[in-house]
């Protein structure tokens, strides 16, 4: 079976790995993803997009890219999308406009009920098959839309849980993010809040394609960071973290591992963004935790919130005990993996 991929994202590759593992092995992918996984069309690097400015920059190359997969999609099988609803949702209409019998799967589903409602009924009634990681997204759409919960893709690679917390704080982990501009605005900061914890061991975890010319140009001085790059053995190992918005901050609270959100973005992208997503929370275990218990699980500090006072008194004053109390129940909520799940949906 050829499958039509496209992944765009480094995260959504995290989860195209281990569903490879519970795929078939005569399942070969064609189309956008990490080179690990085969022979793609395209540098994933060359995708990157920083902010609104950024992307409307490199429209015409997208459009180009979105052309070579409908005329890639003529030999596949079946075809699979995975977030990036700003590139996949519009692909999909150009292929089923194409290919109208060919089966299109979406697997991490668009944010639609956060920010777009309108676009829930155009992915009803355009995908075949879709595959939500959160279990109240169901909701949402029509009672006759093609949706299924299929269990969170983190807790496949997440497999050690804290089933306690020392009150002794010895290691605290910073996460700046993955972006270059997120990097650059909480760095300097995250370097101030470490100078003032009286702890053992402090590590930043790094992604590891940044060579050290990027790491030196974002990070700065590092002399009082171990430089780490496992973010889940890391959180795993760690008292506390102070985290930026994105699917770490997840996998820390389903690991356990207390935590604070901090996320300063461009001043144009969260002037923009702050007026088109109605939530009330940024963080993914905060919006998913307040839906299922009406609480939040952990502190967030957004733009000039963003402060080392802010931060260092939010670390002072945590109920550890009680995140821990609540990171159990986030698990119980999720249940489950979703890669088996997805796997058996390709292959019927």
């Amino acid at each position: 079976m050829k499958l039509l991929i496209s992944a765009l994202e480094h995260s959504a590759n995290v989860h195209l790995k281990s569903l490879k593992k519970e795929l078939r092995e005569d399942v070969e992918f064609i189309g956008i993803f990490d080179r690990e996984l085969g022979e793609p069309i395209v540098d994933l690097r060359s995708l990157a997009i920083m902010g609104i400015v950024d992307a409307i920059k490199k429209l015409r190359f997208f459009f180009k890219l979105a052309d070579e997969m409908v005329e890639l999609a003529d030999d596949a099988d079946k075809v699979l999308l995975m977030d990036s609803s700003g590139f996949n949702l519009p692909l999909a209409k150009k292929l089923k406009k194409k290919y109208p019998n060919k089966e299109i799967i979406y697997y991490i589903l668009p944010q639609a009920w956060a920010w777009k409602k309108k676009r829930i009924p155009v992915l009803a009634q355009t995908i075949d098959k879709l595959a939500s990681i959160l279990p109240f997204e169901k909701d949402y759409y029509p009672k006759n839309a093609p949706i299924e919960y299929v269990g969170h893709p983190l807790l496949d690679q997440i497999t050690t849980f804290k089933e306690s917390i020392s009150e002794t704080v010895e290691h605290i982990t910073f996460m700046p993010g993955s972006r270059k501009g997120e990097i650059r605005r909480l760095m300097p900061i995250f370097r101030e809040v470490r100078r003032f914890l009286p702890i053992k061991k402090a590590t930043v975890i790094i992604p590891e394609y940044f060579s050290k010319e990027d790491i030196k140009e974002l990070y700065g001085d590092l002399s009082d960071f171990e430089v780490v790059h496992n973010a889940h053995a890391t959180l795993y190992e760690a008292d506390f973290a102070f985290i930026c918005s994105g699917t770490a901050t997840l996998e820390a609270a389903l690991i356990g591992t207390p935590f604070v959100l901090a996320y300063i973005a461009n001043a144009v992208d969260y002037f923009i963004g702050s007026r088109v997503v109605k939530l009330s929370h940024v963080g993914l275990a905060n919006i998913m935790f307040s839906k299922a218990y009406k609480k939040e699980i952990h502190p967030e500090f957004l733009q000039e919130e963003v402060t080392t006072k802010n931060l260092l008194d939010a670390y002072k004053d945590y109920n550890k005990s009680n995140f821990l109390e609540n990171s159990k129940l986030l698990r119980e909520y999720l249940q489950h993996g979703s890669s088996k799940k997805v796997a058996q949906i390709i292959e019927d």
